[in-house]
């Protein structure tokens, strides 16, 4: 029984220690896979008709396309994709580029079907991709959205002068991120001497809120520290 409990749970490790890289290596190469056969493939047969009209019929159509589609040239379309994401990623930082995208969106917007999806998509993607300097300083716990209900928020700032002013109380703005999208959440202000600061990373603060509390630090978890509580009231 020993035997079996011990190979179970180094079998449970070594796959918690794996897992992690194999989905980015799947990840990674399903993203090229797919590029390669919805978009490369394309882009060498345009190659392929465009190199035998320069060439004036030299070259066989069979022979390019065995090279190009079928054969090592085929990776061409891949970095020609990747430079076309750039050139169209630069003409997008221009004012015109700008202008055309955000009609483009809006009439996106007024699609009976896609205006329900779109927008999400988007905020997904922006959230990952935007380059936005989100300054959180710390992590903390507030009691919200009501008294004895504990949220994980992220502190943003100090709160208005006139509310600080007005009651008498240091303030603090905290971000309450929202699960399984921390991208969406709550900007409240509460009195600072409310908030409770919490020994976790930014990161850490994110983990736990998207897999709703699933995913907990081992340093944070309840049963730890009530565990270690009892210990040291027993020696």
């Amino acid at each position: 029984m020993q035997t079996v409990k011990n190979f179970r749970t180094y079998f449970i490790r070594g796959l918690g220690a794996l897992l992690p890289t194999i989905l980015t290596i799947w990840i990674f190469v399903q993203a090229y896979v797919f590029i390669q056969s919805k978009i490369s493939i394309h882009i060498n047969k345009g190659l392929v008709q465009l190199i035998g009209w320069a060439s004036e019929g030299r070259w066989s159509k069979e022979f390019l396309t065995a090279f190009w589609v079928e054969g090592p040239g085929r990776i061409t379309g891949f970095f020609v994709a990747i430079v076309g994401v750039v050139f169209i990623g630069a003409f997008l930082a221009s004012v015109m580029g700008r202008t055309l995208w955000r009609i483009f969106e809006n009439a996106l917007m007024n699609l009976p079907l896609i205006k329900k999806v779109y927008p999400h998509i988007k905020q997904i993607t922006d959230f990952f991709l935007a380059k936005q300097n989100l300054s959180f300083n710390d992590v903390v716990a507030i009691q919200y959205p009501s008294q004895g209900l504990w949220s994980v928020a992220l502190v943003t700032g100090t709160g208005l002068k006139k509310l600080a002013a007005h009651s008498r109380k240091e303030y603090s703005t905290v971000f309450v991120p929202t699960s399984p999208t921390p991208f969406t959440g709550y900007v409240i202000m509460v009195p600072k001497e409310e908030t409770i600061e919490l020994d976790m990373t930014i990161e850490e603060a994110l983990r736990f809120t998207i897999s709703a509390g699933v995913i907990t630090p081992a340093k944070h978890q309840a049963f730890r520290a009530l565990t270690n509580k009892q210990d040291g009231e027993h020696v």
